[in-house]
């Protein structure tokens, strides 16, 4: 026994969802390995349900991973139990096949042959016409119905035999018991019209639902397939993109869709990024711009070097993450799973009671009552409410993506409705995050020494916004750099270095303070350059002061707006700064932000973040995902700002941004409000119609073709009003 069995068809079901958490989440104990499993008949939890039944708990495996969109299972067990494995799932009639990690999705499986549902419709309704017109004998009509019967339901008999092996009370065990009770009372145009309307219901409904599982992998066709390579003679070629290294020249005509994710050597055009930022406008890209696999190049040639490989595009990292939040429950998606395993054996008991209890205890007829139960059996299926919330939050999840807003789980997207307050970083988030250097102020002490060239030989070894403009204001004036030893960057203050014999520090108001080289007339100069809303740093030895360097930087003027539609939403906006305080209440006046606090470090921003949610409020924190990650951690919902490209913050971030917009977290919001409007919709619709239908099959008044319809019917509902998120702008 191999495990490399091929898949054959893909069996459909009812129900199909993505489930549980995602496989990063999954790892290998001591002795143990992990096998991936492709099981192109499993994409729904009534599979999932069987699965599980069958290994959870079983010696030698210790975890299970469901991601029902890729249909992978991945399997935590001891190397001896992988063909005990495959067996166990061969048994339920599933085909596995073990890939690996990197394995591409399988070729779409061939359509099921349409005639044997249109011939068993066909036959269902001629039973139907013979029962009612009286021309013809009972066994003809019993015969068209079981040929009905025999061509549209043999898949979930099959299936319903399997679960009901394994004790699992699933939407095929049942519909089987319910069908073969209606043969077995004599009601065969009854039987063979809900086996037929079953068939078809399902066939509908996993048409809808692939449409939403492929609402985000169905980006990767914005790639082309193929490139223009520049050879080692200088010449161009076409090659696969799977075949181009990391390195490699690219050329991209106007019009044309970029392959791979580079720099701009050369050239200069306007790309369209909407698939990977959401951003309506095209953004103008010169040499050392970064471009991205699956835009388009719309004015000029541009030539760039290849920097990630297909597979590990930005587009296809954005791909692989929301392929794995649709892995998550939400909250509830769990309580709906909950409800259901309680829900589905409660009418399986209320059935048997129905059929038994009135013939016995009454005088009534028996056929009577066992036929109610038969519909009661049918509405016991709970798939309209399992599905109700997977389909929803994956539309929802794939909305967001497509306005480039990267949200790493269902949780999250719940959350977004109870946010109460926003805390905001300044830098990058709210400003352009490239600030310019505005002033230069010679301190006495600094004697002869050039001060210019010991600041920006520290600056240029410090990655922060403030020093990175000391930085190129340096390299503008084409100061020489001196080497640094004994680097260290102190957090939330500056960086200390080694240089010419001495040791010199660059940073903030605190830092010099901290060092004790503060004066009144020092912080004069200081409250003078912060109250002008410019940020501050100071050159100084271990003796003094040396010089004050003065930076702003620009509010971006999406910032304003975005501010203005969380208020109007009624979220309260909080900046939390390490920069001086001068400097931030500067800005946040600019903005409209409704309190600003600075001169904060790291673990200050944590501790706010803390007592805002000890007072009972949803807190949500916007940053770069790096600097700011403790605050971003212990935040309800963390999002980190211009995502794209950047793999940290795609992999940490709650919410990922993938352009510099703050827009897109009042967006964010709105969509989170009609998720969740539409999850409470489909909640009421499903338990609504169950609960009409248990009384109206109690009272008698319910058949079970009529069951079926309703079932199936609010399933597919709330199928197509869950993915009416999938059209949201």
């Amino acid at each position: 026994m191999t495990g490399q069995d091929h898949s054959h068809s893909v069996e459909q079901s009812c129900c199909s969802s993505a489930s549980s958490a995602p496989a990063a989440a999954i790892g290998a104990a001591a002795g143990q390995q992990l096998s991936r499993i492709r099981i192109e008949q499993m994409d729904c939890p009534t599979e999932e349900g069987l699965i599980r039944g069958k290994l959870e708990g079983s010696e030698g495996i210790s975890e299970l991973h469901f991601n029902l969109l890729q249909r992978v299972l991945t399997v935590a067990h001891d190397e001896s139990r992988r063909d005990d494995i495959f067996k166990a799932l061969r048994e339920l009639g599933f085909t596995p096949v073990l890939v690996d990690a990197d394995s591409p999705p399988p070729e779409p499986a061939a359509a099921k042959p349409w005639w044997p549902l249109a011939l068993g419709g066909f036959a269902a309704l001629t039973a139907e016409v013979l029962h009612f017109s009286g021309l013809a004998p009972q066994w003809l009509i019993a015969l068209v119905a079981l040929a009905a019967i025999a061509l549209t339901g043999l898949s979930t008999y099959r299936k319903g035999w399997i679960a009901l092996r394994n004790r699992n009370l699933n939407i095929n065990a049942l519909m089987s018991i319910a069908v073969t009770g209606a043969v077995l009372i004599g009601q065969w145009p009854e039987a063979a019209m809900v086996m037929v309307l079953f068939a078809v219901a399902e066939l509908i409904e996993a048409k809808s639902l692939d449409r939403a599982r492929n609402a985000i992998s169905g980006l990767l066709a914005l790639t082309p397939e193929q490139a223009r390579v520049q050879q080692p003679d200088a010449s161009w070629r076409l090659l696969d993109v799977a075949d181009i290294a990391v390195g490699e020249l690219v050329r991209v005509a106007p019009g044309e869709r970029i392959a791979m994710d580079g720099q701009v050597s050369r050239g200069q055009s306007a790309i369209n990024q909407a698939p990977i930022t959401g951003e309506s406008l095209p953004v103008e890209k010169a040499p050392g711009d970064a471009v991205f696999a699956g835009t388009i190049n719309q004015t000029g040639e541009l030539e760039y070097r290849v920097t990630a490989a297909a597979g590990q595009s930005t587009l296809a990292r954005i791909i692989h993450a929301v392929e794995e939040a649709q892995g998550e429950r939400a909250p509830t998606q769990r309580f709906v799973d909950r409800f259901a395993a309680i829900y589905t054996p409660a009418v399986m008991v209320l059935a048997l009671l129905v059929a038994v209890l009135p013939p016995l205890f009454f005088d009534v007829l028996w056929y009577d009552w066992i036929y109610r139960a038969l519909v009661l059996l049918v509405v016991a299926c709970p798939c309209a409410l399992v599905i109700s919330t997977p389909v929803t939050i994956v539309s929802g999840l794939a909305a967001a993506a497509r306005k480039g807003i990267l949200i790493k789980g269902g949780v999250y997207l719940e959350q977004g409705h109870q946010i109460d307050l926003l805390a905001l970083d300044k830098t990058g988030t709210l400003t352009q995050g490239r600030p310019e250097q505005t002033d230069f102020v010679r301190l006495a002490a600094a004697a002869e020494l050039s001060v210019e060239q010991l600041a920006a030989s520290l600056a240029a070894r410090s990655d922060h916004p403030v020093s990175q403009a000391i930085a190129r204001q340096a390299a503008m004036a084409a100061v020489s750099l001196l080497p640094v030893t004994d680097f260290s960057a102190l957090l939330g203050q500056g960086v200390r270095g080694r240089l010419e014999g001495g040791t010199y520090h660059l940073g903030n108001h605190r830092l010099v303070e901290a060092l004790g080289l503060c004066s009144p007339a020092l912080e004069a100069q200081l409250q003078t350059l912060e109250q002008q809303g410019k940020s501050v740093v100071v050159l100084c030895s271990s003796e003094a002061p040396l010089a004050l360097f003065a930076v702003a930087d620009k509010v971006k003027p999406s910032s304003r707006e975005a501010i203005a539609e969380l208020h109007a939403m009624g979220i309260k906006t909080l900046m939390l700064s390490g920069d001086n305080a001068h400097t931030v209440a500067a800005i946040a006046a600019q903005v409209g932000i409704d309190e600003a606090r600075g001169d904060l470090l790291p673990e200050d921003k944590l501790g706010v973040i803390a007592g805002q949610q000890g007072g009972g409020l949803k807190v949500a924190m916007v940053g770069d995902g790096i600097n700011d990650a403790p605050a971003l951690a212990k935040a309800d919902i963390g999002f980190a700002m211009g995502a794209a490209g950047t793999d940290s913050a795609i992999e940490t971030a709650d919410v990922a941004l993938m352009d510099d917009d703050l827009r897109k977290i009042p967006q964010f919001i709105r969509l989170s409000r009609q998720t969740m409007s539409v999850l409470r919709q489909n909640i009421i619709l499903a338990l609504g119609i169950k609960a009409v239908f248990l009384l109206i099959t109690l009272l008698g008044g319910a058949t079970m073709w009529m069951a079926v319809f309703a079932d199936m019917g609010v399933s597919l509902l709330v199928v197509f009003n869950g993915m009416r998120l999938l059209r949201q702008s």
